[in-house]
């Protein structure tokens, strides 16, 4: 695979991170209009009860006083922080994989995170991707997008996975999960699931999935 054109998401699903190891380069779409129902503010983990969805609550563009028939730039979406959303997915996160082989290994770099109170959503997406990257131990490198990209050219095009209400016929193979045993496994979940259970071994097997 050589470049590819991807949206900084809240860590990102499997299926984002599946195209960025597998990447000789990574360009990421800096100038497009927010979009709901996606992987911008949105992550499903798996909870003792099946898929959990966990979402960062934005300022809308009439809270904010814009005059932009509800589109507002991605990098301009400024996250709610009014809300305790934080310590909730923080929460989330301790209930959900405590018993996990590899949720201690990362805590106490993740935790930072959910003390730290960002402005913009897109800042905090890059920074959670950011984090990724180096439990992966991969070369944090990217470009941004100048303009948005209407038609790529020499570059493949995989902003649709963005999209959390689809799955674009992506289907990761099994590994273990938490519950797995209760409700089966889940596929394309938020690449936390794979790093608290995978681990080190989490990047090789990012790495044999196909898209």
């Amino acid at each position: 695979m050589d470049s590819i054109l991807l949206h900084p998401s809240y860590f990102g699903p499997i299926s984002q991170w599946v195209a960025f190891s597998q990447a000789e380069k990574i360009w990421f779409e800096n100038e497009d209009n927010y979009q709901k129902q996606t992987y911008r503010n949105r992550m499903y983990i798996y909870d003792a009860n099946g898929k959990l969805t966990l979402n960062i609550p934005i300022k809308h563009s009439a809270a904010l006083g814009l005059k932009t028939r509800g589109r507002q730039r991605y990098k301009d979406v400024q996250i709610e922080n009014d809300f305790n959303w934080q310590l909730q997915h923080w929460r989330a996160f301790k209930s959900s994989y405590q018993t996990s082989p590899f949720f201690e290994f990362f805590e106490d770099d993740l935790y930072p995170l959910y003390k730290r109170k960002f402005k913009f959503l897109m800042d905090f997406n890059y920074h959670c991707m950011e984090f990724v990257a180096e439990s992966l131990q991969v070369d944090w490198k990217f470009e941004k997008t100048q303009e948005f990209i209407l038609s790529p050219v020499e570059v493949k095009d995989y902003r649709p996975l963005v999209d959390a209400k689809s799955n674009r016929g992506f289907e990761n193979t099994r590994y273990n999960q938490v519950f797995e045993e209760k409700t089966g496994f889940l596929p394309n979940l938020s690449i936390l699931d794979l790093l608290f259970n995978e681990g080190n071994a989490s990047l090789s097997y990012l790495q044999e999935q196909g898209l």
